[in-house]
C-alpha cells in the first residue's frame, strides 16, 4: 500500500499543533500506541521514497540500436565485412557498441538520482510510543508518529513541530535557502512557500542545532522529498541539439543512399549491363557515399572535449553535453553555493544610525565586535554559519576571539528563542544581548554614539539605517550592553550576507557578452536574490516570487519567463516549470545547482551542471556535468571548450562528406556513362579508413579559434548543413570527381594500365583531401588569415597519410591486396596539380563568399 498521510489535507503547517493532533488521532504526550501504530503502516506502507521500476538493463541496453545513424553505420560494417574488410568492420562495430554503452550510461543517471533521494531519508528516528521514547527504522514512521529531533539528525519524515527548544533545520537543500532556518511552533499562511513554514520540518532536511518534537504528517512518497522524486522521475530526458541533428542527418542520408543506388542499379540493368556487375558498382557507391568515420569523429572529437573540460574543473558525464554547453543561449543558475560562496560574512557594521565598513570599525564599534564574540556558541570551524561569521567579523577587525573569552568567561546564559529572537550570556558584571533588530531595539533607551560617548537612541536614524541594510539583501543582528539596574545600551548592528564568488561576478560577464541570458531561481529570499544579482553583474529588473509566477496566467507564462531575470522561493516544480517554458520558446538550456531541489529541473534541461564538492548526491547524478571545484567560471570556460567542440565537429563533417559523396559521383558517373570503375569497393574502403583515421580525425586536436566567445550562440534550429556548408561540399564534391575521373582517364589515355589508372584516382583523391584539410582549418575566412595556431595533430597526420599511399603504390603486397600499381612522376605531378588547384578554389571561394556576407549585412 502506497505511503501517505492520515487525512485529506496538506495544509498542516496553517493548522494549530492541537488541530493537527486531532486530525492525526494522537496524544503529543504519549504518541501512538504499538498495536496503533502497525495498524498504520499496514495502511500507509514503509516511509521509503520508492524508486519506480524502468526497462530492465538489457531492454535499455538493445534500445541504445534503434537509431537510423546506428542502422547506416550496420550497413557499412555488413558492406565492409562482405568486401574482406575485416578489421574494418571490427572497427564499426566497436564504434556501434561504443555508442550503445554511451546512451545505456545516460539512461541510468535517472535511476542512481532516484536512489540518491531514497538514501537521504535516514536509517532510524526517536519516536515516542506508548509514552516510551526509542529507536525504530526510519522506514517504519506513520502518520501520527512522535519524533523526537536534536542537532545532527536528519528529519526523518515531514513533520508539525510541536515543541522547539533553539532548533534550527539547514534546509538548503531542498528549498536553496542560504542560512539554517529558525523554527517555531506557530502556523503560516496556507499559501506559505515551503522555505517559510517554520512550523514545519521536512524530510531529508538537517538539524543544526537545538532539539524538537514533531508529529509526523506525510511519509515516503508524500513527503516533499518524495515529491521531487516524483518529479525527477516524470521529467523527460531531451535530446540534445547534437543529438536531434544527427539523427535528421541520418534519416536523410539513409534516403538519399538508398534511392541513389536503387535508381542507379534500375539505370545501368535497363541499360544491359548484367545485374551480378551492377550490384558490385551499386554498393560501392553505397560504401562510398557511407560517412563510416563520422560516429566515431564525434565521439572522439567529444571525449578531447571532455578531456579539456577536466582541466577547467568540469566533469562530463554524458558526451553530447560538451557540444550541447557549447550551443548553450540560457543559463538557469541557482543562488546558494553556485554565485555564492553558501557561507556567511560580516560586510557591513553600524553605529548611531550610519553604517561603516568592517575595514573602517574603530573603538566606536569595538564592543559590538566583541559582544559578537561573547554571546556566540560558534568555533570557528564549527557551529550556526551566522555565528561563525560573528567570530570571522572580530578577526577581521584585529581581535582574538579566544582571548576575548577568556577575558570575560561566560557565567550564565539565556539561550536563543524564536518567540523573543535573542540571546543573552552573563559575563561577570555585564550581559550581552544579542538578536533581531526590532527586538534589541524595543529594550534599549540609549546607543553607544562615536567616542564612545552614551546618548538616546535614534529611534528614526535606526530604522533608516536598518532598512538600508536589509534592502541590500543583507541579515542584520543588533547587540546591546546589558548592566544591572540599567536599561540595555544598543552598541551596534552587524549586516552579513552570502558573498558571491569573485570568479561567478567575471564568469557571468563573460556568458552575457557571449549572447548568453543568464538567469538567477533561487529559494531564497526575493531581497536577497535581489541584492545578490546586482553584484553578480545580473540585470535584476523585476524579480518574480513563486507565489507571483503560480499568478501568471497560462498565456502569458512564457513571455514572462523569457523577461524575468531573478527567480526568488519557487519551488521545484516552478523551477522545472521555468526551463520547460524556456525550451518552449526555442532555447537550449544549462541548469546549474547542488541542491536536492535542483535534480528534476536538472534531468529536464538540455544539459544539468551539478556541483561536485558542496552538491548533494541526487544533483549530481541527475546531471550531465560536474563542476569538481564548484566554481562558476568553469561553466564559462567549458562554454569556450564545448563551442570550440562543435567548431572542429563542423570542420570534420564539411571536410569527410565531399570525399564520400565524391566518391559516390565517380562511381554513379561511370554508370552513367557505362565506363568501367575508376574506384573500386576495396580502394573506397581504404581511403574512408585512412583518410578518416589519419586526416579526419586531426579536427578533433584543433585549437580553439580567436574570438569565438564574441559569437551570438548559433540558434538551436539551425541545421548541421547550413547554406553556406551545403554550397562548400558540393563545390569541394565536384572538385575530387573532376580532378579523380580526369586523373582516371588521363593516365588511360597516356596507356597506363587499368590498375595504374586507378591508383593515380585513388591518390588524387587523397591529395585533394589533404589539401581541403589544410582549408578547413577555418570554415568561413582564408586560412592564412585566420590561422587557428600550430597542431602538431595535423603535421603527423600528413605525414602518416602520405607513409601510407606511398606503400598502397608501390609495396606489391599492398598492390595486390588493393589492386593497385607502381606510377610515375606524371601521376604525381597530377596529384600536385589537382591539390594546389583544389585549395585555391576553395580559399577564393570562401573570399568571394566572405565579403558577399559582409556586404549584404551591411545593406540590411
Amino acid at each position: 500500500m502506497s505511503s501517505g498521510t492520515v487525512t485529506g489535507t496538506a495544509e498542516f503547517h496553517a493548522l494549530p499543533v492541537t488541530t493537527v493532533a486531532a486530525q492525526l488521532d494522537v496524544d503529543p504526550a504519549r504518541g501512538l500506541t504499538s498495536a496503533e501504530a502497525e495498524a498504520r503502516l499496514a495502511r500507509f506502507g514503509d516511509n521509503v521514497v520508492r524508486v519506480p521500476a524502468g526497462p530492465g538493463p538489457i531492454r535499455r541496453f538493445l534500445a541504445q540500436f534503434h537509431n537510423p545513424l546506428i542502422y547506416v553505420l550496420l550497413l557499412a560494417g555488413v558492406v565492409t565485412w562482405v568486401f574482406g574488410g575485416h578489421v574494418d568492420a571490427g572497427v564499426i562495430a566497436g564504434v556501434v557498441l561504443l555508442n550503445a554503452v554511451v546512451g545505456f550510461v545516460q539512461e541510468s543517471r535517472a535511476q542512481r538520482a532516484l536512489e540518491a533521494l531514497s538514501r537521504m531519508v535516514p536509517a532510524t528516528a526517536t519516536v515516542v510510543r506508548d509514552g516510551v521514547p526509542q529507536r525504530v527504522p526510519a522506514a517504519r514512521l506513520v502518520p501520527g508518529d512522535v519524533v523526537e529531533l536534536a542537532a545532527g539528525d536528519r528529519v526523518p519524515a515531514d513533520l508539525r513541530l510541536i515543541e522547539v527548544h533553539l532548533a534550527e533545520v539547514d534546509e538548503s537543500a531542498l528549498t536553496g535557502e542560504s542560512v539554517p532556518v529558525v523554527k517555531a511552533t506557530g502556523t503560516v499562511a496556507p499559501s506559505a512557500a515551503v522555505a517559510d513554514r517554520t512550523g514545519s520540518a521536512y524530510s531529508g532536511t538537517l538539524v543544526t542545532r537545538g532539539q524538537g518534537r514533531g508529529l509526523v504528517t506525510a511519509t515516503g512518497g508524500e513527503t516533499q522529498l518524495g515529491g521531487i522524486q516524483h518529479l525527477v522521475a516524470t521529467a523527460q530526458v531531451v535530446e540534445t541539439p547534437l543529438t536531434r541533428k544527427l539523427a535528421r542527418f541520418s534519416k536523410q542520408l539513409s534516403v538519399v543512399i538508398v534511392a541513389v543506388s536503387a535508381a542507379a542499379f534500375v539505370l545501368g540493368v535497363a541499360r544491359g549491363t548484367p545485374a551480378p556487375e551492377m550490384f558490385t558498382a551499386v554498393v560501392a557507391l553505397a560504401v562510398g557515399a557511407i560517412p563510416e568515420g563520422l560516429p566515431a569523429a564525434v565521439a572522439i572529437v567529444l571525449a578531447i572535449g571532455v578531456v579539456r573540460m577536466s582541466r577547467r574543473g568540469a566533469i562530463v558525464r554524458h558526451l553530447p553535453a560538451v557540444e550541447t554547453l557549447g550551443g548553450t543561449t540560457v543559463i538557469c543558475t541557482d543562488k546558494t553555493g553556485t554565485l555564492t560562496r553558501n557561507r556567511m560574512t560580516v560586510t557591513t557594521l553600524a553605529a548611531a544610525g550610519a553604517p561603516v565598513s568592517l575595514t573602517e570599525a574603530g573603538e566606536t564599534l569595538r564592543e559590538c565586535l566583541v559582544a559578537g564574540v561573547l554571546c556566540n556558541d560558534a568555533e570557528l570551524d564549527e557551529g550556526d554559519p551566522t555565528e561563525i561569521a560573528l567570530l570571522g567579523s572580530a578577526i577581521a577587525a584585529g581581535l582574538d576571539p579566544a582571548a576575548i573569552r577568556a577575558a570575560a568567561p561566560r557565567t550564565d546564559t539565556v539561550p536563543f528563542e524564536s518567540e523573543t529572537r535573542t540571546m543573552t550570556t552573563v559575563h561577570g558584571g555585564v550581559s550581552y544581548l544579542k538578536g533581531a533588530v526590532e527586538e534589541v531595539a524595543a529594550r534599549c533607551e540609549a546607543e553607544v554614539a562615536p567616542g564612545g560617548v552614551v546618548r538616546p537612541l535614534d529611534r528614526d536614524a535606526l530604522d533608516r539605517v536598518h532598512a538600508s541594510l536589509t534592502a541590500q539583501g543583507l541579515r542584520v543582528l543588533a547587540f546591546a550592553r546589558v548592566t544591572p539596574g540599567t536599561t540595555p545600551v544598543l552598541l551596534g548592528l552587524q549586516a552579513m550576507h552570502d558573498p558571491p564568488r569573485p570568479e561567478a561576478v567575471t564568469a557571468v560577464a563573460a556568458c552575457r557578452s557571449a549572447g548568453i541570458d543568464v538567469k538567477m531561481i533561487t529559494g531564497d529570499h526575493a531581497g536577497t536574490a535581489r541584492a545578490v544579482a546586482g553584484e553578480v553583474g545580473l540585470a535584476a529588473g523585476r524579480v518574480l516570487t513563486g507565489a507571483e509566477l503560480a499568478a501568471v496566467p497560462e498565456n502569458e507564462f512564457d513571455e514572462t519567463v523569457a523577461g524575468t531575470q531573478v527567480f526568488a522561493r519557487v519551488s521545484p516544480g516552478q523551477k522545472l516549470d521555468l526551463v520547460r517554458a524556456l525550451q518552449r520558446r526555442g532555447h537550449v538550456v544549462a541548469m546549474t545547482g547542488d541542491g536536492v531541489n535542483d535534480a528534476p529541473a536538472l534531468r529536464r534541461a538540455d544539459i544539468g551542471v551539478a556541483m561536485g564538492a558542496g552538491g548533494t548526491d541526487a544533483a549530481r547524478q541527475a546531471a550531465d556535468m560536474v563542476l569538481t571545484d564548484d566554481d562558476f567560471a568553469s561553466i564559462e570556460a567549458a562554454v569556450r571548450v564545448g563551442r570550440g567542440v562543435f567548431d572542429n565537429l563542423r570542420k570534420f563533417i564539411a571536410w569527410t562528406l565531399p570525399a564520400n559523396i565524391g566518391e559516390g559521383m565517380v562511381v554513379l558517373v561511370a554508370i552513367l556513362l557505362g565506363a568501367t570503375l575508376p574506384i573500386v569497393p576495396v580502394q573506397i574502403l581504404w581511403i574512408n579508413m585512412t583518410t578518416a583515421v589519419f586526416l579526419g580525425l586531426t579536427m578533433a586536436f584543433e585549437p580553439t579559434e580567436h574570438g569565438i566567445m564574441g559569437r551570438p550562440p548559433r540558434p538551436p534550429e539551425r541545421p548541421l548543413f547550413t547554406a553556406s556548408l551545403l554550397r562548400r561540399v558540393v563545390l569541394v564534391s565536384l572538385l575530387l570527381v573532376v580532378a579523380a575521373f580526369g586523373a582516371y582517364r588521363l593516365q588511360l589515355g597516356l596507356s597506363a594500365s587499368l590498375a595504374e589508372a586507378r591508383t593515380t584516382a585513388i591518390n588524387v583523391f587523397v591529395g585533394v583531401q589533404a589539401a581541403y584539410l589544410l582549408s578547413c582549418r577555418s570554415l568561413d575566412r582564408p586560412v592564412l588569415r585566420a590561422w587557428p595556431g600550430h597542431s602538431r595533430m595535423f603535421l603527423l597526420g600528413l605525414g602518416l597519410t602520405a607513409g601510407l599511399q606511398l606503400l598502397l603504390t608501390y609495396v606489391p603486397v599492398m598492390n595486390t591486396w588493393f589492386h593497385t600499381a607502381p606510377v610515375g612522376v606524371v601521376s604525381w605531378l597530377w596529384v600536385a596539380g589537382a591539390s594546389v588547384m583544389a585549395f585555391a578554389v576553395v580559399e577564393t571561394d570562401k573570399l568571394l563568399w566572405h565579403r558577399y556576407t559582409v556586404k549584404a549585412s551591411r545593406g540590411a
